[in-house]
């Protein structure tokens, strides 16, 4: 490069390095889902547990991370405009109700409007608590938490009592109907029944993600690049997101940051309860029962921290937890012991990639998990049953573990904002 000493002499700069080309996060993406599928493959191998493969696997995680990401897009949405939503899991049981009540009435459709809506109505009651009157917002999403658990058991005790006979559930629902991709799922189907080593794995995985599928399955999962889009791509997602990184630079130029951050409790209150009827309407159930959410609103908010408050990783984290719940509901603690193998292939694959960045602290670590994964696999013939019951939430644990180093909320979460004050 060349430039001017003050003499007016031209001089010649070296010029520095090329800068480093980083990788698009949608190819890191399918990188660490490739690399997953492979464990995975390996595992079911090397194990014969087929149930890690298998198309039923497949299906039930597929169902089972939908009320996980339905919620994680909630506190997505809320906290990208600056409100902290522990509440998730009260909008969670708020949807299960409101979906119940309008689909014995009307229909799946009605669920789904009477999901949202009961949903959006809890976000709205978060909005008026933490925007308006100020309130902490942990202890008002422990307080709306507690008030729908509390709220849903009466009005079911009035309502669905009289038809079911049990205070404590639905009437049975009217779902969905399920839809395949065929003739490709019968292929598919073919082939995982041959049993054939990693082509029969590979099969099964991928008919599990093509066959029994719901309309809800569908739109659940569209709503991932629609709130990419709404809110990194349109002028509405930049100015709620500046509400949450600085309130008072976008009040400065002329943004409304009450409205953007009701906006979002409502949208994020309404993607919660759908998390809920997705429980009510999934095929294995389709009905409201007490207790149904077993703390997926909380395990959607670590996912969406697992995702770094992005979309693509909220995804990948509700995969995962997904498929640990599917996993053990299916298999029990014999396939969850066996994932213990697939943990410990997974961390040394993590433990090389650290040492080749010389990250020798990250990579050591990474090395003693996979010690301490494959003794346990090796000492144990099964784990208990209250281990597999919970493994989704002791996986979130250990995620949330692995994933703190890294995480970037946005930088007025949580944080009290005052029109006119700084």
């Amino acid at each position: 490069m060349t430039t001017l000493n003050p003499a007016g002499a031209p001089i010649t700069v070296p010029a520095g390095p090329p800068p480093k080309r980083r990788v698009p996060g949608w190819a890191r993406g399918a990188g660490a889902a490739a690399a997953a599928v492979v464990v995975l493959v390996v595992t079911s191998a090397l194990t014969g547990q087929h149930e890690l493969t298998s198309s039923g696997t497949a299906q039930a995680a597929l169902r089972l991370l939908l009320p996980i990401l339905l919620a994680g897009l909630g506190g997505l949405w809320a906290e990208r405009a600056g409100v902290i939503n522990l509440g998730l899991e009260g909008m969670l049981i708020l949807g299960t109700w409101g979906g119940a009540f309008a689909g014995l009435a009307w229909g799946p459709w009605a669920a789904v409007l009477g999901g949202v809506v009961f949903g959006a109505l809890g976000g709205l009651l978060h909005a008026l608590a933490t925007v308006t009157f100020g309130v902490n917002h942990i202890v008002s999403g422990v307080a709306i938490t507690l008030l729908a658990a509390g709220l849903t058991k009466y009005l079911s005790t009035l309502i669905f009592q009289p038809t079911s006979h049990n205070p404590r559930q639905s009437a049975p629902l009217t779902g969905f109907d399920t839809y395949s991709v065929q003739p490709l799922g019968n292929w598919l189907g073919t082939v995982e029944d041959r049993h054939t080593p990693v082509l029969s794995d590979l099969a099964g995985l991928l008919r599990g993600l093509v066959t029994g599928f719901t309309p809800l399955v569908l739109l659940g999962l569209a709503l991932v690049p629609i709130s990419y889009w709404v809110l990194w791509r349109t002028r509405f997602g930049l100015r709620l997101r500046s509400c949450g990184e600085n309130p008072y630079a976008a009040e400065s130029l002329g943004v409304n940051v009450y409205r953007y951050k009701y906006a979002a409790m409502v949208a994020s209150g309404g993607l919660a309860g759908l998390g809920g009827v997705a429980l009510v309407l999934n095929p294995g159930q389709l009905g409201y029962l007490e207790g149904q959410t077993g703390g997926r609103g909380y395990i959607g908010l670590a996912a969406m921290i697992f995702g770094n408050w992005r979309p693509g990783g909220l995804l990948a984290g509700s995969a995962l937890f997904g498929y640990v719940d599917g996993l053990q509901l299916r298999a029990g603690g014999q396939a969850v012991h066996d994932l213990l193998y697939g943990a410990s292939l997974l961390a040394i694959v993590v433990a090389i990639a650290w040492a080749l960045r010389r990250r020798w602290l990250a990579s050591v670590l990474a090395a003693a998990a996979a010690i301490a994964a494959y003794a346990v696999y090796f000492l144990t013939d099964t784990v208990p049953r209250e281990f597999a019951t919970y493994a989704p939430q002791l996986v979130t644990l250990v995620v949330l573990a692995v994933a703190a180093q890294r995480l970037r909320p946005p930088a007025a979460d949580g944080l009290e904002y005052r029109r006119g004050s700084e």
